[in-house]
């Protein structure tokens, strides 16, 4: 006999047969077996190149130094202070402000 399961799966097909017609069902079915074949090749060549790194890289661990990320602020000082503008006092809004002035005059330049 049939279980909760089994109906459910019944059902779904039932569905998809009546919503696309049984015309869609094998180009649902090529569409699905492209993108499963997509996959796999996508799998393999991260496999292949995984193993390819592995093999090329050298025993000895090179340890990179880490790029510090600066915040928004950190980035808007900087900018003022590359633009020659004085930047004690004032607030975030105040020296974006004086960045964009410090533009506009530069641009007409």
């Amino acid at each position: 006999m049939l279980e909760g399961w089994e109906w459910i799966i019944i059902g779904v097909v039932a569905i998809v047969i009546i919503m696309w017609g049984p015309a869609k069902i094998p180009e649902f079915a090529r569409a699905i077996g492209r993108a499963k074949g997509e996959f796999n090749k996508a799998s393999k060549e991260f496999n292949d190149a995984a193993t390819m790194t592995s093999i090329s890289a050298p025993t000895a661990t090179v340890v990179q130094p880490v790029r510090q990320i600066k915040s928004r602020d950190e980035i808007l000082i900087e900018t003022a202070k590359n633009l020659g503008i004085q930047t004690e006092g004032l607030t975030r809004e105040q020296i974006a402000q004086e960045i964009s002035n410090k533009a506009n005059t530069l641009g007409t330049d």
